[in-house]
């Protein structure tokens, strides 16, 4: 099967690219089940239901979440209509499930949103969580396992990388809209850092620019806005997994607003 996987959503130029760009992607590449995180797709900030079906419509096929998933509390009826998750670590009193089953090409697949410690809500340990949640799949001989682990700090997702390459297919990076250059394919896994926002490339993580250098220049912080017009980009990382689970090809696709495009294929680890 080949999975597409989407980064951080950012506003209407990162709904209007992957609406523009997505579907024939997916006919080009053979993508089967397209994820995505939607974040910051209303406006910068949470997911409203009438961008969730804007972006169900566009050919994306369930939808993680991040530490703004509660920002539009219209999410919470979503969780029942649609495929959403949010962080499979906080407090389980709160609205939605952390994990999505899904079966892709007769085959079991389980989609968890994660989210980190650093610069985050207090939410629950999600290296000690995650440990009993890989643990159940396997129990109910789930072998096609995709995280999205939506952290700040660039450690937590290497440690995380460490502690279950050989027993998930996937965890791919989110949150910080910039994306790094070390795709790479680890043992059984698909692994970067960070996808990197779709969305304007052309300001500041996906926001107009002048709110930023002001919070840098005096130390007031104002209001991010995402403009309403600017140069754009969809980030999506595309990779193959075989019977068992294990990712066997990974590329990351560039489409920029103007037609270009870059491909950038996996460094593949082969131990000696």
């Amino acid at each position: 099967m080949t999975i597409g996987f989407i980064g951080d959503i950012v506003g209407k130029p990162g709904r209007d690219i992957i609406a523009e760009y997505l579907p024939n992607l997916k006919s080009e590449f053979g993508i089967d089940f397209v994820i995505a995180n939607y974040e910051n797709a209303s406006h910068g900030f949470g997911l409203s239901v009438k961008n969730a079906d804007e972006l169900f419509g566009c050919g994306i096929d369930m939808m993680t979440g991040g530490n703004h998933s509660f920002d539009k509390k219209e999410i919470i009826s979503l969780f029942d209509t649609h495929s959403i998750i949010r962080p499979l670590n906080y407090p389980l009193a709160m609205p939605g499930s952390g994990i999505l089953r899904a079966t892709i090409l007769d085959r079991q697949v389980a989609v968890v949103n994660l989210m980190g410690h650093y610069a985050m809500p207090m939410v629950d340990n999600p290296f000690t969580v995650i440990i009993e949640a890989i643990h159940q799949l396997q129990l109910e001989e789930i072998n096609h396992i995709i995280i999205d682990m939506h952290a700040e700090a660039t450690s937590e997702k290497q440690v995380l990388l460490h502690l279950l390459k050989d027993k998930v297919s996937a965890i791919l990076g989110t949150h910080t809209h910039i994306g790094t250059d070390d795709l790479s394919i680890i043992e059984r896994c698909c692994y970067v850092t960070d996808v990197g926002l779709s969305g304007c490339r052309d300001g500041v993580i996906g926001m107009d620019a002048k709110a930023p250098i002001k919070r840098f220049l005096t130390g007031i912080g104002e209001y991010f806005d995402v403009p309403k017009h600017c140069k754009s980009i969809l980030q999506i990382i595309v990779f193959t997994l075989d019977d068992n689970g294990c990712c066997k090809e990974a590329k990351k696709i560039k489409q920029y607003d103007n037609g270009e495009r870059i491909i950038t294929e996996a460094f593949k680890e082969i131990d000696n």
